[in-house]
């Protein structure tokens, strides 16, 4: 199995998860980031990590995000792999429990 980005992390994209990856999985997005399950080891360092509760363990993945498995995996192709942590929107904590986010995801790499 391997870990799985979802829509908690839309608007949010905080980065602590990208640190303590072993193997550099991560890639941005603008506003998000996702998981290349080809490289994930599945390890699961990053999801303890994550502010947001994002990450999942995919076989854990609450059935409402399942679309964001095959979202990890298009946008893992497309956009630049990120291997340190950034600066998270100014306005990240106003998002962090923000439901129903799928209309604000941006498919723009990040920037």
């Amino acid at each position: 199995m391997t870990y799985v980005v979802a829509e908690p992390c839309i608007r949010c994209r905080t980065t602590d998860c990208v640190t303590v990856c072993p193997v550099d999985c991560f890639y941005a997005g603008e506003n998000m980031l996702v998981i290349n399950p080809e490289e994930c080891i599945d390890c699961g360092a990053c999801e303890p990590e994550c502010p947001v509760t994002a990450i999942f363990e995919e076989s854990e993945l609450p059935k409402k995000w399942s679309a964001y498995i095959q979202l990890n995996v298009e946008y893992a192709s497309k956009w630049p792999g990120i291997t340190e942590q950034t600066d998270p929107p100014s306005d990240w904590e106003e998002w962090k429990d923000v439901e129903e986010k799928k209309k604000h995801f941006n498919p723009a790499p990040a920037s």
